[in-house]
């Protein structure tokens, strides 16, 4: 079987200890599951992209899509869903229907449920728990704009270019 990894952050940043935007995070686990999956994982299968799992622009994600159609991988494993998608149910649903239309597969690590070779119960979880990553992507964008009214609102100049702004 040919398995790839696919693993997102959202910046192309780490934190002051190295420890929440690192890819490593998700990819040396993943790793250790396979092999004791008894999975051989090549590095050209390993994809990792920086950025919002918001929107489907992003690059790794488009090259493993590739590498599902041109059939060279049975295979996706992921650290969670919202690390494949956060683009809400039809669209995580529509690539997860792209890769069953190419025999391939979708295995989460961190949601035992979520591997796609097993009809019904996982295809039901998978509509509830794509809502769910959309909804945290909500949550996440209108706290970022309240905290910026605040700041507006106590007279902080906002944006790039303007001394004392933030």
């Amino acid at each position: 079987m040919k398995v790839a990894i696919y693993a997102r952050v959202s910046k192309d940043e780490e934190a002051s200890d190295g420890s929440l935007q690192d890819p490593n995070n998700q990819i040396i686990p993943l790793k250790k599951f396979a092999e004791a999956m008894g999975w051989e994982i090549e590095d050209k299968n390993i994809f990792i992209d920086r950025a919002s799992g918001g929107s489907a622009n992003r690059p790794e994600f488009q090259r493993m899509l590739t590498e599902v159609k041109q059939r060279h991988i049975d295979l996706v494993l992921v650290w969670a869903l919202d690390r494949f998608s956060r683009e809400g149910i039809v669209n995580t649903l529509k690539y997860i229907q792209v890769l069953k239309d190419y025999k391939c597969g979708l295995k989460s690590l961190q949601e035992s449920w979520l591997d796609t070779s097993q009809e019904g119960i996982a295809e039901l979880l998978l509509s509830i728990f794509s809502w769910v990553a959309k909804e945290e992507r909500r949550k996440i964008s209108e706290r970022t704009k309240a905290g910026l009214a605040r700041l507006k609102g106590k007279g902080y100049k906002l944006g790039r270019g303007h001394k004392g702004g933030l």
